[in-house]
């Protein structure tokens, strides 16, 4: 199906406004619902599942240090309308539709977290093994961020986050309102996704591999999947009107299994100002950036000396098979076609944050973690972390404050987006071995030096792309809570099958 690019213009999305407010908290109810959207001009409207009845949801701001609870509901549809493997982990048995929601880098509680296990259904009437409570309590004693929010449900993630629930989760302090940046109107998120329809405007999701494999289950979880329309904000290739002047966009790869290596066609360079954990220390002018899933980037984009022109941003990498122009070549247009209101007084500062990176003089453990791929009883692919499924017995067990390296071993021939819950981590370096030799022997041979990582990793980070045949050293503090979490493959279809495992912080 081929469809008209930029015809849409670029959805803004909604504020969350809170139920009640007072000195100790702000409380707000997010409740998911099945909804109606139109993805494009041309398409009829699409059955989704939205927070609010939206997709994105609504973003919930918050400030440093506000204490912050949400009754996450579920007034969804007892069916799901896309393909369920019964064969994947605590799925058989339990009701089709469970949601849990996660608010992805945020400093949170164990029982607030989102852990897989702790899933609701429609109205709380059946609930998961780990589920505790109803509220969620989010702190954000942490640094002002670009977090989000989305579904965590063990063994259906990637239908629940496919189905549309996603959103913004956004932490600010003051140290952040004193740059002087763009601000209000001309801060704008923008939340790009993949994801395919059918003629009549409905999601295609597949039931199973193709070809079929001969005696595997019907439907069957997939190792990847890509969609034919890339979209923003909800709507496909939109366009965006803006003023000659600078703009700051916070950018979040919140596809499935889609990367991203982002570029303006003009071949103008931007300013890196933020990634996963906040602000950088300095800004970092850039051309192109690579976005894996989860990963996200907070730039600003200078448009006054492009007054009137259409620049198109755009994708140069292919998914699942290769690049395909008309596919996977466009995310969105920006028209400088809005008369500029008043001067723009903005900068791109010198220097914005100190980092506070996890203290290197203490380190209490160094970790060995390999990410391996198998197959199982079928033929299917089977991705695992430390050669480990779900369900096996928790193998990692960090002390409370305690500082780690962590090295991700990648044996696998492509790269994962490694996501570890409560931290944010400072990426130390990637080092490429010999992967046969290691399958083989266990042994790690190094095949080349020790590489830096990319100037826009060298924020605090909650995920990162470990590229294949590589050991990549993370750093990170686990603090300030002891209990169960998680660290998993974002590439949503992985952490279904099996790329996830626990962890407990303990005293």
């Amino acid at each position: 199906m081929r469809l008209e690019k930029f015809v849409d213009p670029l959805p803004l999305l909604q504020t969350l406004q809170p139920k009640r407010k007072n000195k100790d908290v702000t409380y707000y109810e997010v409740t998911m619902k099945e909804t109606k959207q139109k993805l494009h001009r041309d398409l009829p409207p699409t059955v989704m599942w939205g927070y609010d009845g939206i997709v994105p949801g609504p973003t919930i701001e918050v400030k440093k240090n506000e204490r912050v609870h949400v009754l996450w509901k579920n007034d969804l549809p007892r069916k799901h309308f896309l393909p369920i493997d019964e064969t994947l982990h605590s799925v058989h048995g339990n009701p089709e539709v469970r949601t849990v929601v996660h608010v992805h880098g945020g400093v949170t509680p164990p029982d607030s977290d989102g852990y897989p296990d702790a899933w609701f259904t429609n109205g709380f009437r059946e609930t998961g093994p780990a589920f505790r409570r109803k509220v969620y309590e989010y702190p954000n004693e942490q640094r002002a961020s670009t977090l989000w929010y989305h579904d965590h449900a063990v063994g259906i993630t990637r239908l629940n986050v496919y189905a549309g629930l996603v959103g913004l989760y956004i932490i600010r302090d003051e140290e952040e309102m004193r740059l002087n940046i763009p601000k209000g109107e001309y801060e704008v998120p923008l939340i790009i996704f993949d994801r395919s329809v059918n003629e009549d405007g409905s999601l295609f999701y597949p039931r199973g591999p193709e070809p079929p494999l001969p005696d595997g289950p019907d439907p069957s979880v997939v190792p990847a999947f890509c969609g034919d329309l890339i979209l923003v904000n909800g709507k496909a290739w939109p366009y965006f009107e803006v003023e000659p002047r600078k703009y700051r966009f916070r950018i979040l790869n919140a596809s499935n299994t889609r990367n991203y290596l982002l570029r303006f066609d003009t071949g103008q360079s931007f300013y890196q100002i933020g990634t996963d954990g906040g602000l950088l220390r300095k800004p970092v002018q850039l051309q192109s950036v690579r976005l894996s899933p989860a990963e996200r980037i907070d730039m600003i984009v200078d448009f006054s000396k492009y007054e009137g022109a259409y620049i198109t941003l755009e994708n140069q990498t292919g998914c699942g098979g290769g690049f395909d122009p008309e596919r996977d070549g466009a995310v969105m247009q920006f028209r400088v076609t809005k008369p500029l209101r008043e001067k723009d007084t903005t900068v791109i500062p010198k220097y914005l944050s100190e980092l506070n990176l996890p203290p290197k003089h203490s380190i209490r453990g160094i970790r060995y973690l390999t990410l391996n791929g198998g197959t199982d009883e079928f033929g299917r692919p089977l991705l695992l972390l430390a050669k480990r499924m779900w369900d096996d017995p928790v193998t990692e067990t960090p002390r409370v404050g305690a500082t780690e390296i962590w090295n991700l071993i990648n044996t696998t021939a492509f790269p994962h987006p490694i996501h570890v819950h409560l931290v944010q981590f400072q990426v130390l370096e990637h080092q490429p071995f010999d992967i046969d030799h290691y399958n083989k022997t266990g042994k790690i041979i190094y095949t080349g030096p020790i590489q830096a990582p990319s100037r826009s990793e060298r924020g605090l980070k909650d995920t990162i792309s470990v590229p294949a045949g590589t050991v990549t050293r993370i750093l990170a503090r686990f603090a300030p809570y002891t209990g169960r979490y998680v660290w998993h493959c974002h590439i949503l279809e992985h952490e279904d099958y099996d790329m996830m495992r626990p962890f407990d912080v303990i005293e």
